[in-house]
């Protein structure tokens, strides 16, 4: 397969566990969205939408993704922007680019964790029935 130019949003509550190239799934409900690579590699990506991870933008026709995908976890490292559908492609980052991404990620992870503790009981209970991986992920030290 080649390079996907165009992902068409396909809106479910759970995504399928085969998905189909040139689509990009969005749950709202799970606060998820996925597609294949746009490289072509057939490699699923998954981006989940909070707010120290991915958002999603819809303008009734077309999904806009921010910030970029960075597929750095696979072989083709493939680096790309998805806005209004058109898959905007960027340069591939060095490791040293690819480990300073990782740790800003991390610290925001931690600062949403920090933050939600500062929060009395009842704003800690809605944030996390609103984003619940976000406090999982800094407690698991992931990046």
């Amino acid at each position: 397969m080649s390079r996907v130019l165009h992902l068409r949003p396909q809106f479910v509550d759970l995504i399928p566990s085969q998905i189909d190239d040139g689509v990009i799934y969005v749950s709202i409900k799970y606060r998820t969205a996925a597609h294949n690579c746009c490289c072509g590699c057939g490699q699923k990506v998954v981006t989940p939408i909070s707010p120290t991870d991915w958002q999603i933008g819809f303008d009734g026709v077309d999904v806009s993704v921010t910030p970029s995908v960075g597929n750095w976890s696979f072989a083709c490292q493939s680096h790309y922007w998805i806005k209004r559908g058109d898959v905007h492609w960027s340069y591939k980052f060095s490791p040293e680019e690819i480990r300073r991404a990782r740790d800003r990620d991390h610290r925001a992870a931690q600062n949403a964790a920090s933050e939600v503790a500062s929060r009395s009981e009842d704003e800690r209970q809605e944030v996390r029935r609103r984003w619940p991986w976000t406090q999982r992920r800094a407690k698991r030290g992931e990046k």
